[in-house]
């Protein structure tokens, strides 16, 4: 019985392996997160106590959102920090990165002075997850958003986005792949 659980699981694994893969390129689509050719919800969020930043701002430019779980976690702060060193990469393609997690301005602020981040780091904090929940990146169970990236072209409408995993963290790649894709006429 228990060998045969593990075979299911493992085919179940290796077949989720399989259609996630097209070409090389990542293409999991996930239905609870907004996928490509959808217009991205406009929002307004605190950066500082008296600043907010909205999507809006950046129009007629690429954007990257990286909705995370928490400030402080392993994983965030690998992530977010990998992000502030290939901001130049991010550059060359004109786009902007805004990092969105439920946490509160004031842990935003101590963590982005203290990991020197470059970019804006939002608070999705009141109501808790709103903007989360607009891209379907919030996981009501825990109330923190989930690990989804999305980017975004000039017009607003999402052209690549990706749910990763639990724990892990998803690197640069795919995002320095979409806007490579953007970059190209016609694309």
């Amino acid at each position: 019985m228990k060998t045969i659980s593990l075979q299911r699981n493992r085919r179940k694994r290796i077949s989720q392996t399989r259609a996630q893969r097209v070409g090389g390129k990542s293409a999991r689509r996930n239905p609870s997160i907004l996928n490509p050719g959808r217009k991205a919800p406009n929002f307004s969020l605190n950066s500082t106590p008296d600043q907010k930043v909205s999507l809006k701002d950046f129009r007629g430019q690429p954007v990257i959102l990286a909705f995370y779980p928490a400030d402080w976690s392993p994983v965030c702060t690998d992530q977010l920090s990998l992000y502030a060193m290939v901001m130049p990469e991010f550059k060359k393609f004109n786009a902007e990165l805004i990092a969105i997690s439920v946490d509160n301005i004031w842990s935003h602020l101590a963590f982005a002075k203290d990991r020197k981040l470059n970019f804006p780091v939002l608070a999705d904090f009141e109501p808790k997850g709103e903007v989360s929940r607009k891209y379907g990146a919030f996981k009501e169970k825990i109330g923190e958003s989930a690990r989804a990236l999305f980017v975004i072209d000039g017009e607003g409408i999402v052209r690549w986005s990706h749910l990763s995993p639990d724990g892990v963290n998803p690197g640069a790649e795919g995002i320095l792949t979409a806007l490579d894709q953007l970059a190209k006429p016609n694309a």
